[in-house]
C-alpha cells in the first residue's frame, strides 16, 4: 500500500499541482486549507507524512507543527514544511519545533518527491525500539512517548524525545553528530550551525532529565553516547 499524504496548503494552484504530482508517483493525497483542519485530519486520517507550508491563514504552519508534535497520536509523523521563505532563521525555527525537512518555493516536482521519499524512508528505517526502557532513575515508554525521572513526567519536544531514543537505541555506541544530523534532522553533511543545534538538543536534554543526565556521555571532538547505569 502506497503511503497517504496530507498537504496544508492555502492556495489552489499549489495544492493542484502538488496532488497531480504525487499521485502520479502513487501516493494517495489529503488535502487541508488551514491549520485547525490540518490538525483534525492529522488525527482523522493518519498520514504517513505531511506537507506544510508555513504562511497559512489564521494558524500558521509553525503552530501546527508544534501542535502536531506535541499530541501524542501525531507526534511521530513526519513532517516536511513547504516556506517562501528564505531566511535561515524560519528554517531553523522549523526544525527546531519539529519538522524533519522544509524545501524553499519555488521548488520542482522532482526535488519535492526525493526529499519525500528520503524522509519517509529515514522513518521507516528507524529501528524499533524496546516499548519500555530502564535505567537508574530514568523511564522511557516509546509506545506512550513518555520520559519519567524518579517517576516524575518530563516534557520533551519531539526532536530531543527522537535524540534519546537514538541514543538508547544505540545501546552504547558512540554516535557521532554527523550520524545525528543525518537520523534526526535529515542533514547529509555537518555545518557549524547545523552542528550547534546537535549540542543545544543535548545541553537541554540533560538539563530536563536531571539526574539521569549524566548517563549522556560527550566523546570529545567527535559525538556522544548513552551509558547505562549498571544494576
Amino acid at each position: 500500500m502506497k503511503e497517504k499524504i496530507l498537504v496544508v496548503e492555502d492556495e489552489k494552484d499549489i495544492i493542484k499541482m502538488l496532488e497531480y504530482n504525487l499521485k502520479k508517483e502513487g501516493f494517495k493525497v489529503v488535502s487541508a486549507r488551514d491549520g485547525e483542519d490540518a490538525l483534525d485530519m492529522a488525527v482523522r486520517e493518519y498520514p504517513d507524512l505531511v506537507l506544510l507550508d508555513l504562511m497559512l491563514p489564521g494558524m500558521d504552519g509553525l503552530e501546527v507543527c508544534k501542535s502536531l508534535k506535541k499530541e501524542t497520536k501525531t507526534a511521530l509523523i513526519p513532517v516536511i514544511m513547504l516556506t517562501a521563505k528564505s531566511q535561515e532563521s524560519d528554517k531553523i525555527v522549523g526544525l527546531e519545533l519539529g519538522a524533519d525537512d522544509y524545501i524553499t518555493k519555488p521548488f520542482s516536482p522532482r526535488e519535492l518527491i526525493a526529499r519525500i521519499k528520503a524522509v519517509l524512508r529515514r522513518s521507516s528505517d528507524k529501528e524499533k525500539a524496546p516499548e519500555i526502557f530502564n535505567s537508574g532513575d530514568l523511564s522511557v515508554d516509546f509506545a506512550k512517548i513518555s520520559v519519567n525521572v524518579r517517576n516524575r513526567p518530563v516534557e520533551l519536544t519531539a526532536k530531543e524525545f527522537e535524540l534519546l531514543r537514538t541514543l538508547l537505541k544505540a545501546k552504547g555506541r558512540v554516535l557521532s553528530r554527523d550520524y545525528l544530523l543525518d537520523s534526526i534532522w535529515g542533514y547529509d553533511h555537518a555545518i557549524e550551525i547545523q552542528t550547534r543545534t546537535v549540542d543545544v538538543h543535548v545541553r537541554t536534554l540533560r538539563k530536563k532529565l536531571r539526574s539521569a543526565a549524566k548517563m549522556i556521555i560527550t566523546v570529545k571532538n567527535y559525538g556522544y553516547k548513552f551509558e547505562a547505569e549498571e544494576e
